[in-house]
């Protein structure tokens, strides 16, 4: 793996902050995330269409995009995984990493009613990777480059 590829892709997950999360469904959902590696963390209420769809089926696909104009300025991420809920045990950790991209998260009792009420429904999600691309049309339109994990 190009360490060089690597930094970049690292790079982009730390700049963004929502990936829309495609399910077997077919499903998509825009998610706020935090990202330890290549590993991807979200909340979300276990009722929502696309938990329930993780439940029944781990497979998952991202992209993590801005919006451009120009088709020839595009870059972004593909990001093929696995989701599963993050173990009780692995809360505080997630939390925290959470809280220090999302500040009004990481301190609930900061946090607005209406959101403290939320976080208390909310369960966490982990994402796997599988395999990532880098999208890179000012290097050529369609060009990708492709980790594999």
């Amino acid at each position: 793996m190009s360490v060089t590829l690597r930094a970049k892709i690292l790079a982009y997950l730390e700049a963004h902050h929502v990936m829309t999360l495609a399910t077997a469904g077919p499903w998509a959902a825009a998610v706020f995330y935090v990202n330890d590696g290549f590993t991807l963390y979200f909340l979300s209420s276990p009722q929502t269409r696309h938990a329930q769809e993780l439940a029944a089926n781990p497979r998952v696909a991202i992209t993590i995009h801005e919006d451009y104009a120009d088709w020839r300025s595009i870059k972004g991420i593909q990001f093929d995984g696995v989701a599963v809920q993050v173990p009780v045990e692995e809360y505080t950790r997630v939390r925290g990493l959470y809280g220090a991209k999302f500040p009004l998260i990481g301190e609930a009792s900061k946090a607005p009613a209406a959101i403290a009420k939320a976080l208390a429904k909310i369960e966490w999600y982990k994402v796997t990777a599988r395999s990532v691309y880098f999208v890179d049309n000012s290097v050529a339109f369609g060009h990708r480059d492709r980790i594999d994990f």
